[in-house]
């Protein structure tokens, strides 16, 4: 009796359960070549990005912490951008009335475990500490207030009880001694300066805002909920509150039933948190892919990074250095006190040498990002520096040079922009994601394979599989078939994986999928 030869599903079977150096056709298994770069590689931070006053604290925290110095470098410039929100603003050129407000949002990228959270601890507290001394002092203020506030309620007491005693006899001095309990002003009730805000809904923060109209750091250790947040449906206001507030120098106006209207004559919110790569990966597909996160909010944060992590970690247990701690805090302090002009924010513009460098590096900028060479994304993202560039020139100045007769000098922007050098290293790495999506997955989905995490629901590895039986795992970037398939197709251009499309089906009904054979390679070592 003879046998019918084995069909597709069949010999996949077979080669699955005993792979050796031919495929189920009979060709040769490819070798595998290595993947493309999962990210692109960015600057290392350099020292000398920062102003005199703060190098040596920042470089002390990223020793004694041994983690990247970009983490507690990009911490320490937005909080100091808080404490200047509108109070300052730079005119970037010499005749318009083009004014940046050096409010900047900044974020860090890292694996959880990296530091990231104890690293921006460190650079926020002398904010913390600028709040709790606030806090004093508006304790011994609220406690005088509400000493006066009873004082003036028993005056006028007294005087409308000499008004009841007189009215039938001397209506006229009952109707003066009235006007005196009427006419008497109470003081107004004095509120503790803020300086950081954390896990405030938009309609608190506003209110916050409408008591400090000159700016805030809104904190968040995990930005990742803000973000997402953000993105549900009936959070449109907030993501357009938060997307003005990026720009410092509007005015808002809330309207809620039972909070009644809140006018906020600017809002001005400085942005710092930490997020982990899967998440701002995942973040990047879908805000570059037309979502409702594709409105411009993730391109503000300028000042986001996401350093190498040396794996080699070395025991450090000295003493912070102090002489370098009171340096910065000191600088922290005085910016607290900077004072705006009558109600509207000092003016600062370049010197004439600077303003040349600035023209200098604009023309060449712009003309760039009006081209077709960059993805649209990362166009989106670097057409920030327009103000992230003359905004950290005048952070700098403020730190720096507080005293130039508000001046901008080379010195400044020469530093300005070789952050911007340094941080478009970071924002192409972070936007890799949406050049080569299946870059990334790629990587994890092979290294899935390769520890033996990818298996049946008899809890067998898998040599051949589906895109669907990859999309049920839930791993991160993998979690839809399209994904799990791309990722797949990528593996198999590189000899990783083997593509195989079965045959139509003889008798009809829905054609099998494509299907994908672990090359033996991945498992025996050869790669």
């Amino acid at each position: 009796m003879s046998r019918n030869p084995p069909d597709d599903l069949t010999r996949l079977q077979l080669a699955a359960t005993s792979p050796d150096t031919t495929q189920p056709d009979g060709t040769p298994w490819p070798h595998p070549s290595p993947l493309p770069c999962e990210l692109p590689p960015v600057k290392a931070f350099a020292f000398a990005l920062l102003p005199d006053a703060l190098r040596p604290w920042v470089e002390d925290i990223a020793h004694r912490m041994q983690c990247p110095p970009d983490f507690p470098a990009v911490g320490a410039v937005v909080a100091l951008s808080s404490l200047m929100g509108a109070r300052a603003v730079m005119r970037p050129k010499t005749r318009d009335d083009w004014q940046v407000t050096p409010n900047v949002w900044g974020a860090v990228v890292g694996r959880p475990g990296v530091m990231k959270s104890p690293a921006l601890a460190q650079v926020l507290a002398p904010l913390t500490r600028l709040e709790s001394q606030a806090t004093e002092c508006w304790q011994a203020e609220h406690q005088n207030w509400r000493i006066d506030t009873q004082l003036i309620e028993l005056q006028s007491e007294q005087k409308r009880k000499e008004a009841k005693a007189a009215a039938a006899k001397d209506t006229a001095k009952a109707r003066h001694l009235l006007e005196q309990a009427e006419s008497t002003d109470t003081p107004t009730e004095p509120t503790a300066r803020r300086f950081i805000a954390n896990d405030t809904t938009v309609e608190k923060l506003g209110e916050m805002l409408e008591r400090h109209p000159w700016g805030l750091l809104s904190f968040r250790d995990e930005l990742y909920g803000l973000l997402r947040d953000m993105d549900k449906q009936g959070q449109e206001s907030a993501r357009a509150f938060y997307l003005q507030a990026y720009d410092g120098d509007k005015g808002y106006t809330f309207d809620r039933i039972g909070r009644g209207t809140v006018r906020i004559p600017r809002v001005c919110l400085a942005m710092l948190g930490g997020i982990q790569p899967g998440r701002i990966q995942s973040y990047v597909r879908e805000a570059v892919g037309g979502g409702a996160a594709d409105d411009g909010l993730l391109q503000r944060f300028g000042l986001l990074v996401w350093p190498d992590i040396i794996r080699e970690f070395k025991l450090v247990d000295e003493w912070p250095n102090t002489q370098a701690r009171q340096q910065a805090w000191a600088v922290f302090e005085r910016l607290a006190t900077l004072e705006a002009d009558d109600n509207s924010p000092q003016v600062w513009s370049f010197t004439p040498d600077a303003q040349a460098l600035f023209a200098q590096w604009l023309e060449p900028f712009e003309t760039e990002i009006r081209g077709d060479e960059l993805h649209p994304a990362l166009v989106s993202h670097l057409s920030k520096y327009r103000k992230l560039v003359p905004a950290l020139a005048l952070i700098f100045a403020l730190v720096d040079t507080p005293n130039n007769a508000r001046k901008i000098g080379v010195r400044e922007l020469i530093r300005a922009l070789s952050w911007a050098e340094y941080l478009r290293t970071h924002a192409e790495r972070l936007y890799a994601v949406a050049v080569t999506p299946a870059s990334g997955t790629a990587h994890a989905l092979l290294n899935k394979i390769k520890a033996g995490k990818l298996t049946g629901t008899d809890g067998a590895r898998l040599s051949q599989f589906a895109p669907r039986q990859v999309a049920v795992k839930g791993w991160a970037g993998l979690t839809s078939s399209e994904d799990a398939r791309k990722a797949s197709e990528l593996l198999a251009d590189f000899g990783w994986l083997v593509k195989f499309t079965p045959s139509p089906n003889p008798s009809g009904g829905r054609p099998a999928g494509d299907v994908f054979l672990v090359n033996p390679a991945v498992w025996e070592g050869t790669a």
